[in-house]
C-alpha cells in the first residue's frame, strides 16, 4: 500500500516555498530539465551520454528505473487527458487539470529523450499504461470533481514516493560521469512536481470525495503493481 504519512514527509522536506520557487523558475524555463529543450545543449555530454563500465546490478537500476520514469510519464499524461476530457470545460478544476497536465507532456518528452540517452528499452507495457491512464483519469472524473482529485492526490503519492527512492539508489552511479548530475537534478524537479500536483488535489478537495480512503488505496496499490510490471517487462 501506498504512504500518505510518507508523502505527507516528502512534502514537508520540500517546503511549500521551495515548491513556490520551483514553479516560478519552471514557468520562467530555469530548470534541470530544460538542458533536455535546449538546443544549444544538444551536443553536451551530460544529455548525450551514459555511465559505461559500471556494475550490470547498478545498470539494471538506472535501465528499470527510466523503464518506469517514461511509462508513469506516459500513463500520468493520459490520466490528465482523460480527467480533461471530462472536466475541461468546469470552471473550478478545467485550468488546474491542465497546468498539471502541461507539466506532464514536459516530463514524458523529456523522459523519452533520457531513455534514448541511456540506451534504455521503452516497457513493452506502453500501450496498456496509455489506455489504463486514460480509463482511469476519465473515470475518476465522470464520478466527480473530488473522486478525479482523489485520484491524483494517490497517484502523485506513489510518483513523489518512488522518484524520493530513486535518488537513493542513484547513489551507486558514478558522480563524476557528466550525466549523473543532471539525472538527479531532473529527478528532484519532477519529483518537486509530482508533489506540487498532489498539494493542488489536496487543496481541491480530493479528501471529500466518497469512499476517498477506498478509492486512495485501490490506485495506489495498482500504481505500485504497475511500476513492478514496468520494471520488468
Amino acid at each position: 500500500m501506498f504512504s500518505l504519512a510518507r508523502a505527507a514527509s516528502l512534502r514537508r522536506a520540500v517546503s511549500s516555498a521551495a515548491l513556490r520557487t520551483h514553479s516560478t523558475t519552471a514557468r520562467a524555463g530555469a530548470v534541470p530539465s530544460s538542458a533536455y529543450t535546449d538546443p544549444a545543449r544538444s551536443q553536451d555530454p551530460s544529455t548525450t551520454t551514459t555511465p559505461q563500465d559500471i556494475p550490470p546490478e547498478v545498470r539494471q537500476e538506472l535501465e528499470s528505473a527510466l523503464r518506469v520514469d517514461q511509462a508513469g510519464e506516459l500513463a500520468a499524461n493520459w490520466i490528465y487527458k482523460g480527467q480533461h476530457d471530462v472536466l475541461g470545460r468546469d470552471p473550478a478544476t478545467g485550468h488546474l487539470i491542465q497546468d498539471m497536465w502541461d507539466q506532464e507532456k514536459k516530463h514524458l518528452a523529456v523522459m523519452n529523450k533520457m531513455q534514448i540517452q541511456h540506451r534504455v528499452r521503452p516497457t513493452l507495457l506502453w500501450e496498456v499504461a496509455r489506455l489504463g491512464g486514460y480509463g482511469l483519469g476519465a473515470v475518476t472524473a465522470l464520478m466527480g470533481r473530488e473522486a478525479a482529485m482523489a485520484c491524483t492526490e494517490a497517484v502523485e503519492t506513489v510518483i513523489g514516493e518512488h522518484y524520493d527512492d530513486q535518488l537513493k539508489a542513484f547513489e551507486q552511479l558514478p558522480p563524476d560521469h557528466p550525466s549523473v548530475p543532471l539525472l538527479k537534478q531532473v529527478i528532484t524537479e519532477f519529483r518537486d512536481d509530482e508533489l506540487e500536483h498532489l498539494d493542488i488535489a489536496v487543496e481541491n478537495d480530493s479528501q471529500k470525495a466518497p469512499a476517498h480512503a477506498l478509492l486512495s488505496t485501490v490506485v495506489g496499490a495498482g500504481c505500485k503493481v504497475a511500476i513492478e510490471l514496468c520494471k520488468r517487462f
